[in-house]
């Protein structure tokens, strides 16, 4: 077969792959619609990139791939990756103790390493479950160290950490204080140091309401009878290390390629993060490692996370074996990213 036929085909499968990624995406959202964006990366390189709808219902700038999301939850990777990097230069280690980082946490603390709070192991309440009666709304949000408050008040976790695996943003917002106080800056800062900025990634950022702004911001939606309308900002809003930071495809494009370069982190220095834990109670172990779940899909191992917060429906998955990522980002909650992406997944490997 010669070259010009070979050329001829190969270009014939990508405009069909990305012609099938089109024809899934584009129904879902007009030019007066919230919407989505969507990347795919294959063998190291971006494959699709496209926005689909509206950042805003009322300036009705339409999505592109420049448009910052909320990433909710997909944020604990980055987080993760902060404390992974104190660890790499010696000023964290994952053995340590919460009440060796905070010395006046209860004693039940005393049992809580920083591993058990990477891994969902630690048996922290959920912050949301303590917050009672009005203190904090949409206007007056919980902020980290208030969120650490309300762990110090309790008199124990919910199970003995390492024994049992649950999903808690406690631990997150716990982790993104312990960046804070182990750097000497504040969380936002450190990321923007040490990984937003050496990864080229200028458009993304840890948002606190009041000091820095979202570059080309998507603004949350939820269907209320029967009709889209902002609802971009809860009570839970302004926690950091759980879910606070904005990106755009462009710049996420570049996270997926320093995780597959080991920019960031050596080979052996990510092991960690990419082993599934193990607890007590279990002889198979919990398909969690620090911020990425870990669990295979119809048999290909992958990565990923997905994010659900006021507003926003996110997920980034990455199919290590297969070199293919897939990042649904949504400003609108009737949409299901991670039921798009593998759906997505399977036009593309079919």
């Amino acid at each position: 077969m010669n070259r010009l036929l070979l050329l001829t085909l190969a270009v014939g499968a990508a405009v069909a792959s990305a012609g099938d990624i089109d024809a899934i995406f584009a129904p879902l959202a007009d030019a007066k619609s919230p919407g989505v964006a969507v990347l795919v990366r294959q063998n190291g390189r971006t494959t699709f990139e496209r926005g689909y709808g509206v950042r805003d219902l009322r300036t009705l700038a339409r999505i592109d791939t420049k448009t910052g999301f909320r990433l909710a939850s997909v944020t604990k990777q980055f987080t993760a990756m902060a404390i992974m990097l104190l660890v790499h230069d010696g000023k964290l280690h994952y053995d340590q103790r919460l009440t060796e980082i905070f010395p006046d946490f209860p004693a039940y603390g005393g049992a809580i390493t920083i591993r058990h709070l990477l891994t969902h192991t630690s048996g922290l309440p959920d912050y949301e479950d303590l917050m009672r009666g009005d203190t904090w709304t949409a206007e007056r949000q919980i902020q980290d160290n208030e969120v650490l408050e309300l762990l110090k008040r309790q008199a124990g976790g919910k199970f003995a950490p390492g024994t049992s695996w649950a999903y808690r943003n406690s631990g997150y917002v716990v982790l993104g204080s312990i960046v804070a106080k182990a750097s000497g800056e504040p969380f936002g800062q450190f990321l923007r140091d040490r990984v937003f900025q050496p990864l080229h990634m200028m458009r993304t950022l840890v948002y606190i309401k009041g000091k820095n702004t979202v570059p080309n911001r998507a603004y949350g939606h939820t269907k209320e009878g029967g009709r889209l309308v902002e609802t971009d900002q809860s009570a839970t809003s302004a926690t950091l290390g759980d879910g606070g930071i904005y990106s755009n495809l462009e710049d996420l494009a570049k996270w997926d390629r320093a995780l597959e370069s080991h920019a960031l982190l050596s080979e052996v220095e990510m092991l960690p993060a990419l082993t599934p834990v193990e607890v007590a109670q279990k002889k198979e172990p919990a398909s969690y490692g620090f911020g990425w779940f870990l669990d295979p899909f119809e048999g290909r191992p992958r990565m990923w996370h997905t994010g659900s917060t006021m507003g926003f429906r996110t997920v980034v998955e990455r199919f290590t074996a297969d070199k293919l990522t897939f990042v649904v980002l949504c400003n609108r909650t009737d949409l299901d990213p991670e039921k798009l992406a593998l759906q997505t997944s399977r036009a593309l490997t079919r």
